[in-house]
Formats: structure tokens, C-alpha cells, sequence
């Protein structure tokens, strides 16, 4: 029997590793590209709605793949679904620093393939192998998130710097997909074709008809459009107030460090609280006092950045439990979570373009932010919806809760 529960414990620790490590890679290998936007501009003599579109197009892979993740989990398993995300990966990485204006983009759409299914597919993991565990494995996998999108930030500018160029910057991001796919071996002796639910009822017409579902999605999509237009063009703002690119790019990271901290507290405080309705409240408004802040005291930059990215990441971290918490199996789960994503990334896709046309047009940051702002506050009222202690009724699917 100890042998056995020590079988157990090894199994269930490995696939603990393998999903953090596969969560270091869902971030940091989008985001990492940020501080490097200006070279990248400068280099191929684009506008500031072009360098725009490179965060737009993993957002819109997000929004069409994303429902498909599940379908594609149920075929072939989880697991290896989970391991060809990560070589498609590496695959756009590889071609994303390439050197070449076409593969810029289009090996940055294939690295937004891959984290979309990463995305859809760790909740319903979650939800599956630890049930009782939702909120506090949703708050660490956020965390390391956050901790290794903080680290890209900050090494990508000084390795572009010393020699390697921003196309060696972005190739050296390859090392967290690569040591994903290292750790995640284990798991794919695990495959089960039907490893999230062999039920197909509780598919997209319940899910899709539900109040409660769509109340989760706009929170979390809101959160997903407010993140990538600061995520997008944070190092753009700053330098327009005077910060050095490098020091641009702390500061970028200091924002990814910031949406780590929540993985710390929020899961354990949400695992003690049947209703989420006022930290979801509080978390969003957060949101909104960081971009009135770094409007008219640009100065103070760096409380505003450690500010948004608290709120940011406590945000996700709530939407991505609601998807836990709302949903009665991991099926449902995963169904929801590629529903939010798509809604929300298919929002969030057009933020970092328009934003940056409307900065074009003006030529000051003032729009953006102040649109921010006003998006937070109705993110704000969603969550107040969406953190009802309630579930989505898979027999019943215009009951909302």
C-alpha cells in the first residue's frame, strides 16, 4: 500500500511539474516580444499600427482555435495534445525569429496556435486530475506564469543589446517550450482518447445559451482585451514619457512580476469564499485607478505598473477559476474555457491595433488609456455576475445559473 501511495504521489507530482512548466510557456513567449517593438519597428520601417498587428495575431489564433482545443483533446488525449502544443511552439519561435518580415508574423501566429490550446486545455486538466484543488493549482499556475513572462521581459532588451539583436532575443525565449517539453515526456504513456469526458451533451449549445457562461467570458475576455493593449504597448508609453528603452523594459517585466503576486494569495483566499462577487469587484477596479495613473502621473510609473498587473493577474486568475468553479465536469470545464477564450481573445484582438491607430491619429496615449480605464469598470460589473456562487446547468442551458 505505501508503495503504492508513493506511485501515486511521484505520478501526481510530475504532472503537477509538467503543468507549471507548460504554464511558463503560455505567456512569456507572446509577451517577451513587447520590449522589442520599437527595434522591430525601426528595423523594417513599420507604423505603429503594423507592430500592432504582432500582437494581434496570436490573440486572433486564441479566438479560432481555441474552441477547437477540446475537440482535438478528446481525439487524441490531452496529453499529447498538450505536447504538440508545445513543439508548435517552438516551431513558431524558430520562425518568428527568423530575421524576415513575412515569417515575423506568420511564425508569431503559430506561436499563438500553440498557447491557445495550452489555454483551453490546463483548466479542464485541473478540473480532471485535481478536483479539489481548483483554485489553489489555477493561483499557482498563474504564478508561474507571471514569474517567467516577468524574467522574458526583462532579458530579452539586454540580450539584443549585447550583440544577439532582437531576432536572437527572440530565439533565446525558446528555452521555456523546450524545457516544457522535456518535463511533459512523461505524461504522453498517459494517453486516453476520451481523457476529458466521454459526453458530448454538455457541449457548445448549453454552454453558449447560458447567461452565467457569458458573464464569465466578458469578464475574463475584458480582462484578456485591458491586458494585451497594456501588455502590447506599455514600453511605448513609457518611452514617449521619457524612459530609456531598458528601462522600459523593467518596467514591463516589473508589471508581469505584479500578475504573479496574485497566484500567491488569491487561490487560497478563493478556495475560503463561496462568493467571489466583491474581490472580483475590487480586482478590476484596480485596473482602472492603474490607467488613470499612468495618464496624469506618468512620473510614478512604476507604482501604476505593480498596480495594474496585481489587479490584471488577480483578474485572470478569477476568471480562469470561475471556468472551474462554474462548470460541473471537466468537460464542461474545457468547453467554457474555449467558449471565454474565444470570445475574449476574438475582443482582445482588435484592442493593441485600434489602440495604436488611435495613438497615430492623436499622437498622445491619453485615448488608450482613459478607454482602459472606462473597459475596467465595466469588466467591474461582469464580475459582479460572474462571482455568484452558482453553476451552469447542463440539462436546462438557457438557465443561467
Amino acid at each position: 500500500m505505501s508503495s503504492m501511495t508513493a506511485t501515486r504521489l511521484k505520478k501526481h507530482g510530475l504532472l503537477l511539474a509538467g503543468i507549471l512548466m507548460i504554464a511558463t510557456t503560455l505567456r512569456v513567449t507572446f509577451t517577451g516580444a513587447a520590449p522589442l517593438l520599437d527595434m522591430i519597428r525601426e528595423t523594417f520601417g513599420l507604423t505603429t499600427a503594423q507592430t500592432g498587428i504582432l500582437t494581434t495575431l496570436p490573440l486572433l489564433a486564441f479566438a479560432v482555435v481555441s474552441p477547437l482545443a477540446a475537440g482535438i483533446a478528446r481525439r487524441f488525449g490531452i496529453e499529447r495534445t498538450l505536447f504538440a502544443a508545445m513543439l508548435i511552439i517552438c516551431a513558431g519561435i524558430a520562425l518568428r525569429s527568423a530575421g524576415n518580415t513575412a515569417l515575423l508574423y506568420f511564425g508569431t501566429a503559430i506561436i499563438g496556435c500553440g498557447i491557445a490550446i495550452g489555454n483551453v486545455l490546463l483548466p479542464g486538466l485541473i478540473k480532471r486530475d485535481f478536483p479539489g484543488h481548483v483554485a489553489r493549482l489555477t493561483g499557482a499556475y498563474s504564478l508561474t506564469m507571471g514569474v517567467a513572462a516577468a524574467i522574458g521581459s526583462m532579458f530579452v532588451v539586454p540580450v539584443a543589446q549585447h550583440g544577439y539583436g532582437w531576432p536572437g532575443a527572440l530565439l533565446a525565449l525558446m528555452i521555456f517550450p523546450a524545457a516544457a517539453l522535456l518535463v511533459w515526456l512523461p505524461q504522453l504513456s498517459n494517453h486516453t482518447s476520451s481523457t476529458l469526458s466521454t459526453s458530448k451533451a454538455l457541449h457548445n449549445r448549453g454552454i453558449w445559451t447560458s447567461a452565467l457562461a457569458w458573464q464569465v467570458t466578458l469578464f475574463l475576455g475584458i480582462n484578456s482585451l485591458i491586458y494585451y493593449v497594456v501588455i502590447g504597448w506599455l514600453p511605448s508609453i513609457l518611452i514617449s514619457h521619457g524612459y530609456s528603452e531598458a528601462q522600459a523594459g523593467s518596467l514591463h517585466g516589473l508589471m508581469q512580476l505584479a500578475t504573479a503576486i496574485p497566484g500567491l494569495l488569491v487561490g487560497v483566499i478563493l478556495s475560503r469564499l463561496k462568493d467571489q462577487r466583491g474581490i472580483a469587484i475590487l480586482m478590476a477596479l484596480l485596473c482602472a485607478i492603474s490607467a488613470v495613473g499612468l495618464l496624469f502621473m506618468p512620473d510614478l510609473a512604476s507604482v501604476w505598473v505593480v498596480i495594474f498587473g496585481f489587479g490584471s493577474g488577480a483578474t485572470m486568475i478569477l476568471g480562469l477559476t470561475f471556468i472551474g468553479l462554474r462548470a460541473n465536469s471537466a468537460h464542461q470545464a474545457a468547453a467554457l474555457s474555449g467558449m471565454a477564450q474565444c470570445v475574449g481573445y476574438l475582443l482582445a484582438a482588435f484592442g493593441p491595433p485600434l489602440m495604436g491607430k488611435v495613438h497615430d491619429i492623436s499622437g498622445q496615449w491619453s485615448l488608450p488609456l482613459m478607454g482602459c480605464a472606462l473597459l475596467a469598470c465595466i469588466m467591474a460589473v461582469f464580475g459582479g455576475f460572474a462571482g455568484r456562487d452558482a453553476e451552469i446547468n447542463p440539462t436546462r442551458p438557457h438557465q443561467s445559473s
